[in-house]
């Protein structure tokens, strides 16, 4: 599943960031750390779900990755971060999202 190695990439980036907003802000950085986990966590947990837990689970992995993209933009907007150090991850993220819509809207 090529999101899922794309959630890792994301994952790899955005705890990096985390380190840095750790100086800053401890609250928020464990907030990214933990949403951005989340996100291949969960979705490789749908993927040997049945029925409806397979679903849940990826609207739950969809909503850690929205999670996490709020984390990004609340980083730039505090000023612990500029845009540019967040961009290539909010592209990464969007991607990873249309994919668990896809999976989560997908025909048995």
């Amino acid at each position: 599943m090529r999101i899922y190695e794309v959630s890792l990439a994301v994952v790899r980036s955005v705890c990096a960031l985390a380190n840095r907003v750790q100086q800053k802000d401890k609250d928020l950085a464990r907030q990214m750390r933990r949403a951005c986990t989340s996100v291949p966590l969960n979705m490789q947990e749908g993927l040997y779900g049945r029925g409806g837990t397979r679903v849940a689970r990826f609207h739950d992995a969809m909503g850690s990755a929205k999670e996490t993209m709020a984390c990004l933009h609340v980083c730039v907007a505090a000023g612990y971060l500029v845009q540019a150090q967040v961009e290539a991850d909010l592209v990464r993220i969007d991607h990873v999202v249309a994919g668990l819509y896809r999976l989560c809207h997908r025909r048995p």
